[in-house]
């Protein structure tokens, strides 16, 4: 039960991305606006958010296992609090993705220490406990675009941001007084030799390697989803921001439902029987969103196809991270930065490549998102060889 009653703390620590992510996803189109820039410019500010978050990681990761992870929370909280205000009140595109990068940063100080205290919590269970606080702290994508379009439409789009400034705040009194701190080895060393050991011992694991991979892969998938869907349903399709929040809500619904089933099937059937399951599932879900967007069906059938793929993702990632977190007990901060690095770095590229590409409708989404899935079943193919 103390297991379950710390869960909402850790879910809410890591929604802060989620947050920081979805919440301005419907204001795009007006902070481009106001900020006398273009839309693409505007959604470059997400790569930029994706690229200081994966650097956050990569840094904030090994200090983790070193030093209390209370106070690591704390300090990327904080900052986090105080970027989101400074956003509220830019006026230059430049400066925009200037601060982004700096509260990505800061989020990844306090969410890369959430996973090695559910690894210590839930033990060989871990993707049990990961998809709890997956299914908890997916209310924030869930809600997030429709009170980013709400505040936008009632006051300002800077109003999405001092939210975010608040939210942190509140989060960050709960983590001084409910959170909890685990046992942890430090390592004799320091400065760069810390990092290059550390980070030497979680990638010389030739059992987690393409786990890791998977993981890289089905975030890829995640953010081609995140950063396509303003243009696809916003522009192809031309829905408005209230109804974009609707269909953006239902896709959400989709992942919290896979991490459900996951909950209460994983433990009979282990992770990486779920993982192979979710796998197939996603690649059959994918082929038809292909089918659908070669053949241009229209607004319905292009949301019913990605949601059953995104449920697929979300199973896929929930025990793709705790086979990982249970080869990693005592480097679990570093094992999250690495998995974090690779995940959010590769999310990063979505921006600038879909921005080459220059798409006019969601076939190349659809097929970005079919790659992510084919690589994942190469990927555990070779996984299956190391077992």
């Amino acid at each position: 039960m103390a297991q379950k009653r710390l869960l909402p703390l850790l879910a809410a620590v890591v929604a802060i991305t989620p947050l920081a992510i979805d919440m301005y996803l419907p204001a795009m189109l007006t902070i481009a606006n106001e900020l006398n820039t273009s839309m693409e410019n505007v959604q470059i500010s997400l790569s930029i958010y994706l690229a200081g978050y994966a650097l956050g990681m990569l840094i904030f990761g090994p200090l983790a296992d070193q030093h209390s992870r209370r106070t690591l929370a704390r300090f990327g909280l904080a900052g986090f609090a105080i970027s989101s205000a400074l956003l509220a009140i830019v006026d230059d595109i430049a400066v925009f993705w200037a601060l982004r990068g700096v509260q990505a940063f800061a989020g990844a100080a306090a969410t890369v220490v959430i996973p090695g205290i559910v690894r210590h919590l839930y033990q060989e269970h871990t993707a049990k406990g990961m998809s709890y606080v997956s299914m908890i702290m997916m209310i924030a994508p869930l809600v997030a675009p429709t009170v980013g379009a709400a505040l936008m439409v009632q006051w300002h789009w800077s109003a999405i941001f001092w939210c975010l400034s608040l939210y942190a705040v509140i989060t960050l009194v709960l983590v001084q007084f409910k959170l909890i701190d685990i046992p942890r080895k430090p390592s004799t060393k320091r400065g760069l030799a810390l990092f290059i050991d550390n980070y030497k011992e979680v990638l010389s694991e030739k059992n987690a390697r393409f786990d890791i991979l998977t993981s890289m892969l089905v975030s890829f998938g995640f953010f081609c989803f995140l950063t396509s869907v303003p243009f696809i349903y916003l522009e192809h399709f031309e829905v408005s921001e209230k109804w974009f929040g609707v269909l953006f809500a239902f896709n959400v619904i989709a992942l919290t439902l896979g991490n459900f089933i996951n909950t209460r099937v994983v433990t009979r059937f282990g992770s990486r029987k779920m993982l192979y399951i979710s796998l197939a599932f996603g690649l059959c879900s994918a082929i038809c969103l292909n089918l659908v967007s070669f053949f241009d069906l229209g607004l319905y059938p292009t949301a019913l196809t990605i949601a059953p793929v995104m449920m697929a993702l979300g199973v896929i990632a929930s025990n793709a991270d705790a086979l990982i977190l249970i080869a990693f007990e005592h480097k679990s901060g570093t094992a999250t930065a690495v998995i974090g690095t690779l995940r959010f770095g590769s999310g990063a590229l979505v921006g600038p490549l879909l921005a080459f590409i220059q798409p006019q409708d969601a076939r190349a989404f659809s097929l970005m998102m079919l790659s992510a899935l084919v690589l994942t079943l190469a990927c555990q193919w070779k996984q299956k060889s190391t077992l």
